[in-house]
């Protein structure tokens, strides 16, 4: 029996069926089984705390759940309920929730926050970003893209593994620990390479931590690969220079930006199509307007959606991402800062991982550092910070900084999914040693 006919099939049939599982080609085929029974996917990360978890269960009315840890389900309300296939099911009885007509998935990102934000989506959707990264892309000769992210990611799920397929490309589906990843933070650049050079990929998707250690491994002696044509990088802002590093060692980086409500890629930067400091030309399914300085962006015939970072149109159509409207810092020489842009130029050498830059009505601004190494001493991030602020201007350069105890990391609430500083949390840890450098 089909997944979709194991579906359709179950009584009670599940409404809205939550999916937590390492990649693999299970994931995939579960995911569009659920769309063409007309079953709610909810994909939930690995990485995710059971707490957010339980906030995604009760958020969606979620009533089954395919999971291999029998106890964190009994731990979220589930009882075990036999198998789909050879997925573990377990159900619970639960009132449905609310959700906007034609919801076929509702992606949770864990935005700012700590709890988990819901975003509906529908599948005509995911099926347009797919389509419009498919045709954007096909110049490149794409015939097979390694997934290195979460497959519960939106990013990977519609811009790798959908796009991959309406391309007829292959699209390869190993677990996460085969490619050097680990939870929401931990990356292995050496296997990753190794699974790169294994699989033999044309395109991947990372974010930009994993490009700089990439370019890191690289640079001290491991093999650059060799098949890619395409590694396409978002979920946080990427400085030029290590879009430039990466290129430089063999990695065909190009930038981009989503947003989960428009089910991910909003902007690419293409070989060829291309824009350096930009995120690209916007998709062709999608409008994008600046009005007062923010990005909106609506589907084709939707309704704007107000995104919350600011930017610019040039005249050719890129688009250019300079920061959060709710995070740009004000100096008390009155300078507006987006803090997002001293970080990306902290982050783009070998030393430094990990950068939050605060400086709130301060004369200057403060860095808050994770070494790229816990072994590298305090000379070698102070040289990274000088070099950044050389290609600062002077009201947006690091005045001082501060040696983080730990990198930021979902688990230990400093950081969201794909990496971004969670401000208010680090501050909360680290504001009283801060302000004695700012």
């Amino acid at each position: 029996m089909s997944l979709v006919a194991a579906l359709q099939a179950a009584r009670p049939r599940p409404r809205v069926l939550g999916l937590l599982a390492d990649n693999g080609p299970q994931w995939a085929a579960l995911d569009l089984a659920a769309e063409q029974a007309g079953v709610v996917l909810v994909p939930l990360p690995a990485f995710f705390t059971a707490a957010q978890c339980a906030h995604a269960v009760r958020e969606t009315g979620m009533d089954a759940l395919v999971c291999d840890s029998a106890p964190l389900a009994r731990e979220l309300g589930f009882e075990p309920a036999g198998a789909l296939e050879d997925l573990a099911l377990h159900r619970r009885d639960a009132p449905p929730a609310a959700l906007p007509a034609g919801t076929v998935k509702v992606t949770f990102t864990s935005g700012t926050t700590g709890t988990p934000k819901g975003v509906p989506l529908s599948a005509a959707a995911q099926h347009a970003v797919a389509r419009s990264l498919a045709d954007a892309a096909a110049a490149l000769g794409i015939r097979r893209h390694l997934c290195l992210l979460p497959l519960a990611v939106l990013l990977e799920n519609v811009a790798g593994a959908r796009a991959a397929g309406l391309a007829g490309a292959e699209c390869c589906l190993p677990p996460l620990a085969e490619v050097g990843v680990a939870g929401g933070a931990s990356f292995d650049a050496l296997r990753c390479l190794a699974a790169i050079e294994r699989w033999q990929p044309h395109s991947v998707i990372v974010l930009p931590q994993m490009l700089a250690a990439l370019a890191a491994a690289i640079e001290a002696g491991a093999p650059a690969p060799r098949s890619l044509r395409l590694v396409a990088v978002g979920g946080a802002k990427v400085a030029p220079a290590l879009l430039g590093r990466a290129r430089g060692l063999g990695l065909p980086a190009y930038e981009g930006y989503g947003l989960s409500e428009c089910a991910s890629v909003v902007a690419l930067n293409l070989p060829g199509a291309e824009r350096l400091s930009s995120v690209g030309r916007p998709l062709p399914h999608l409008e994008v307007k600046i009005e007062g300085g923010e990005v909106r962006v609506r589907p084709r015939e939707g309704e704007w959606i107000a995104t919350g970072d600011l930017g610019r149109l040039d005249a050719d159509g890129f688009l250019y991402i300079e920061g959060r409207r709710k995070h740009v810092l004000i100096t008390s020489y009155g300078r507006n800062v987006s803090p997002e842009w001293p970080e990306a130029e902290l982050v783009a050498g070998r030393a430094i991982a990990q950068a939050a830059v605060f400086g709130e009505a301060r004369p200057r601004l403060a860095a808050l550092l994770v070494p790229s190494a816990p072994w590298l001493p305090d000379a070698a991030l102070d040289a990274q910070v000088r070099a950044a602020n050389a290609r600062l201007p002077d009201y947006a350069r690091i005045g001082g900084w501060l040696r983080a105890d730990a990198p930021f990391t979902p688990q230990n609430g400093l950081a969201t999914a794909n990496g971004r500083p969670r401000r208010d949390a680090l501050w909360k840890a680290y504001g009283a040693r801060l302000d004695a450098v700012l």
